[in-house]
């Protein structure tokens, strides 16, 4: 499980308004240890055969956490139990690779894991979120190094009704924007659900956390990530005012 990041005040433009700065690669937090701290990079073995899934358990799964966590793919401290956020880290490989979104690891992600399969991006250098829409992905960057990729799902695409009675689609901005407001102090009631600790990057659109992160397309048009990985991107500074959001 991921550690509860410290404290932050309800009152946002006091909290955030300077905004933490974003740490280099190695020092992002995952939990109480860094990113793979018991595992030299390339060290990791081979995976038997075999899938594993939600609910399987052992030695076989603690190394596929500490190779997801090595390739930047975060799910938390390696407990040797596949629960969401390991799942969560499967999805977001499976996307970066282009395979099938399906969750566990069959013999397609095993020879993506095993060849050390890292995400393309956009942003090269300084810091940043990018939110690729085609792949469903949230990457972050941390001076100009790969931080984090991590699963998201984004505007639906569907018509639905707003509060105001009218019909929208449910579709996701494109553009270049960066953190201008956010919610530090767990979960916002928004018009059209609840939000967890969000942080805005254009007019009422945000990426926050939520309790259903799906592999597909499935928001009003923001870009949902769990509760977890939304406590990760806030106790490592990247969801402070003036965060870069590259949308496309």
């Amino acid at each position: 499980m991921f550690s509860t990041p410290r404290a932050y005040s309800a009152d946002d433009a006091r909290t955030t308004g300077g905004g933490r700065r974003p740490v280099g690669r190695r020092d992002l937090l995952l939990g109480s240890g860094t990113i793979a701290a018991t595992v030299a990079l390339g060290a990791t073995p081979a995976l038997a055969a075999g899938n594993l899934k939600v609910g399987s358990k052992g030695q076989e799964v603690t190394d596929l956490q500490n190779r997801l966590n090595e390739l930047s793919y975060p799910c938390g401290a390696p407990d040797g139990s596949f629960g969401n956020d390991t799942k969560q880290a499967v999805l977001a490989l499976q996307k970066a690779a282009g395979l099938d979104r399906l969750g566990f690891v069959g013999p397609k992600t095993r020879q993506a894991l095993d060849a050390g399969h890292r995400a393309q991006r956009r942003i090269q250098e300084g810091n940043g979120i990018e939110v690729d829409l085609a792949r469903q992905l949230l990457i972050v960057t941390s001076l100009g190094k790969l931080g984090y990729v991590i699963n998201t799902s984004t505007g639906s695409g569907k018509r639905y009704r707003t509060s105001g009675g009218s019909w929208a689609t449910a579709t996701t901005p494109r553009g270049d924007f960066s953190v201008f407001r956010t919610h530090s102090a767990g979960w916002q009631t928004a018009p059209l659900g609840r939000l967890y600790r969000p942080a805005y990057f254009f007019k009422g659109w945000a990426f926050h956390g939520s309790n259903s992160v799906p592999a597909y397309p499935a928001s009003h048009g923001c870009a949902r990530v769990t509760v977890n990985m939304m406590n990760l991107l806030w106790a490592s500074g990247f969801a402070a005012h003036g965060t870069r959001v590259l949308v496309y």
